[in-house]
């Protein structure tokens, strides 16, 4: 027992030493690195624009220590060092000799994301007054904001061709007239007045789906007509079965061959209104629903029928713009603005008159 502590003595101590040995080693490798590597730091910078490196010294990095470390060892407590040499890399300064030739770009660019001067857009535009035709009640139907002529760019034709949808209710004064919606387009413009022509019909959505119930038939019909004035139209019908006098049924169906004969009645009544007259008449007739009533009463003796519109208008082709056509759709477009005030009579009159007269020197 005393042979092994004494044994296990000597070890420590032997360990001990080799550990003091190692570490005056490990210093003294460290001076005479650093000595030697003065002396190449002054001559790799002795030309300009070179490279400078040291090697100031050596990392001591400890890998492991104690039992962790050491399976597979026999259990011996030992130290694992690895030696790492610190190396500093500076570049050298470049002369005037090397230097870039031009500006800063960075230094004459200023202040980066600088403010930005805001323009108005609408200092650079101009309002117009939209012109119904004279076929509805009310002739002026808003503004419309175009850029002002500038260069080639003219005002005027920016504003030639644009379509505005108008409701029926505001173009005639009625609310009854609510549900149909009225297109015009803009063809010529005279001073700040652009004069526009029909262009379309529809109705709306919550119309048309109010019209739809249940026991009933619904009938459908479109034809292309021609106008007297070389317009080419499309016209959409829609019809809906009623039921008789004296009816107990609930329901009122048409039979196939019923729908197919109100739907050609309600054809050929379509081509005769609208191809026998021109367009400004044939507008006049969609706003009474005149063409409706007309196949309600057609079609009586076939079955009888409820709710029948035009619904639906579309141009498929214009002629050629003639502004004479176009002055007669419009007739006097300019209206005065202002009301008239009467002259005062008696001595307001006087009293005015002196007021008026311009003093001499004044």
């Amino acid at each position: 027992m005393e042979l092994f502590l004494l044994l296990r003595t000597l070890n420590q101590s032997s360990s001990l030493q080799a550990c003091r040995l190692l570490i005056c080693f490990l210093i003294l490798l460290i001076c005479f690195l650093i000595l030697l590597n003065r002396g190449r730091g002054v001559n790799a910078a002795g030309s300009a624009g070179e490279t400078r490196v040291w090697v100031l010294g050596i990392r001591v990095q400890g890998l492991g220590f104690g039992a962790a470390g050491a399976k597979g060892r026999g259990n011996k407590r030992f130290f694992l060092f690895r030696l790492t040499p610190l190396v500093i890399v500076a570049a050298a300064a470049p002369t005037s000799a090397t230097m870039a030739v031009g500006k800063n770009k960075r230094i004459s660019k200023g202040k980066k994301g600088g403010k930005k001067k805001i323009v108005d857009p609408f200092s650079k535009k101009d309002w117009y007054d939209i012109k119904a035709p004279t076929t509805f009640s009310q002739r002026s139907l808003g503004k419309t904001l175009v850029t002002r002529t500038a260069g080639t760019k003219i005002a005027s034709d920016g504003l030639k061709g644009r379509v505005f949808e108008v409701s029926l209710a505001d173009l005639q004064q009625d609310e009854d007239q609510a549900f149909r919606k009225i297109k015009l387009r803009a063809e010529d413009v005279q001073g700040k007045n652009v004069l526009t022509n029909f262009w379309g019909m529809d109705f709306t959505t919550d119309k048309l789906r109010s019209l739809v119930r249940k026991w009933q038939s619904l009938i459908e019909a479109h034809v292309d007509v021609k106008t007297t004035d070389n317009y080419q139209l499309r016209l959409f019908c829609i019809a809906f079965t009623k039921k008789r006098p004296n009816q107990i049924k609930k329901t009122c169906y048409a039979q196939s061959s019923q729908i197919r004969q109100i739907r050609r009645k309600m054809r050929e009544i379509m081509v005769r209104e609208a191809s026998t007259c021109d367009l400004k008449e044939l507008v006049a007739k969609f706003i009474p629903e005149v063409i409706g009533k007309e196949i309600e009463k057609v079609t009586q003796g076939i079955y009888p029928l409820q709710n029948t519109f035009v619904r639906k208008v579309k141009i498929l082709k214009a002629p050629k713009f003639d502004l004479m056509k176009l002055m007669e759709v419009h007739g006097d477009y300019s209206e005065e603005v202002g009301a008239k005030i009467e002259r005062p009579v008696g001595d307001d009159a006087e009293t005015d008159a002196a007021e008026a007269v311009p003093v001499p020197g004044a």
